[in-house]
């Protein structure tokens, strides 16, 4: 990558370092295979049972079928299966029904230097009252962090605020209708008014990046209130799914929109989470597909965007939100290299709550700075975002097979195996 942000064809020298980053040639920053600081806040009784929890995940078949059962039985509002998510999965990945609740979960990750990124978990939602109720809950969850100096960031989703119809309307250029229009405005309001709080109480939203189809009228969306409310420092974040081949040059591209608007870029950085719906809709509807034809296409991209951000950091504020080893030691290394101040708030890593303790720990007592994104809300509310996460890390990535591997490793080591 060149100082006048063109992306290079050749990936070759990207490759090279993370090797050599994961070969260890200059020795290890971190290592994430140290399952003592990993575990340390968990007692042997929690660590036996996310080992179960993870065995039963990475049986794909299972969660198949638990998911469209569990979906299921919570819409027929079966008593005994919400108890049931609560006591599992939820209590797994989630941290906490309410805000208050949540409180505990905030402490237990400061106490291992860990950050958290609230997220209102709900999805699926279709009228004004559900946009606006998570409009609301959302400026809740500002009001919440501001008391704190462990929530940094409130993450959340614009199909949560604005009808998935009307985003793709709006990218397909279509002029909309008298209604539309007004329903738009709306849209816009809703998430000035989250924009507005956020900078007023000193808290950093990200936006999630969401299917490419309404992606467009998203990026629209962020970047006018980047606009607005980047002014001083990085308070609206933007997400990059690096699995599409296009998302790094408009990484590049959106980087010089903000140098020449005179604002600072927001950059949350992830492979990508709707692989599989993107390619059955390119092929159902016969274009190209987005994503990346390969895996190490993806990780080219991804480590690529990393340096990006780092060699640039003094004008990007950026988060490095991957369960991917290789890309979190990069960051790490090249943090190091360039002699940068290790918790610098430009430069952050985030994982799942519930996932990656090996990697999340570990960099937070290498003295990074670290988060975990912790999705919150009521059990019947936020299923539909526990079964796409179980899908997605037990049938696509492999992600389960890890996390049993880790945690028997850790169980090995305090002699309960």
């Amino acid at each position: 990558m060149d100082k006048l942000g063109k992306p290079v064809k050749d990936y070759s020298q990207i490759r090279q370092l993370v090797e050599d980053v994961m070969e260890g040639k200059d020795g290890h920053i971190v290592d994430f295979s140290d399952t003592a600081t990993a575990f340390a806040s968990k007692s042997d009784q929690e660590l036996k049972k996310a080992a179960w929890l993870f065995g039963l995940m990475n049986k794909h078949w299972l969660v198949g079928i638990g998911s469209k059962l569990g979906l299921a039985a919570i819409r027929m509002h079966l008593p005994f299966i919400e108890s049931v998510v609560k006591n599992t999965i939820y209590d797994q990945f989630c941290g906490g029904t309410t805000l208050l609740e949540t409180q505990k979960t905030v402490d237990r990750l400061a106490a291992q230097n860990s950050l958290t990124i609230l997220d209102y978990g709900a999805e699926a939602k279709e009228t004004e009252e559900d946009f606006n109720h998570t409009m609301n809950e959302t400026i809740r969850a500002i009001d919440f962090a501001s008391q704190t100096t462990h929530v940094p960031v409130v993450s959340t989703k614009i199909t949560g605020m604005a009808r998935f119809e009307l985003l793709e309307i709006v990218q397909s250029g279509n002029t909309l209708s008298s209604e539309q229009r007004a329903e738009y405005k709306n849209v816009l309001k809703r998430l000035d008014a989250i924009c507005h709080n956020a900078r007023e109480k000193g808290v950093s939203v990200f936006f999630d990046a969401e299917e490419s189809w309404i992606q467009d009228a998203i990026d629209h969306l962020v970047t006018v209130m980047m606009r607005r409310y980047n002014q001083e420092k990085a308070i609206v974040f933007n997400t990059f799914q690096l699995y599409r081949a296009d998302r790094l040059q408009f990484l590049i591209d959106s980087f010089n929109q903000a140098q020449k608007g005179g604002y600072m870029l927001g950059a949350k950085l992830v492979r990508g989470a709707y692989m599989e719906k993107e390619r059955e809709r390119a092929k159902q509807y016969g274009y190209d597909s987005p994503i990346h034809p390969t895996k190490e296409a993806t990780d080219d991209a991804y480590n690529t965007a990393i340096r990006f951000c780092v060699d640039n950091y003094e004008h990007i504020a950026s988060c490095n939100a991957t369960h991917n080893a290789a890309s979190n030691l990069l960051q790490a290394e090249l943090i190091m290299r360039k002699k940068i101040q290790k918790n610098h708030p430009h430069l952050n890593f985030c994982q799942l709550y519930g996932m990656s303790d090996n990697i999340t720990f570990n960099l937070a007592n290498a003295g990074f700075n670290v988060a975990k994104y912790v999705p919150y809300g009521p059990v019947r509310e936020v299923v539909p975002y526990l079964i796409r996460r179980a899908e997605e890390n037990s049938s696509v990535t492999g992600d389960m097979t890890r996390e049993h591997a880790l945690v028997h490793q850790e169980m090995k080591r305090r002699g309960l195996i």
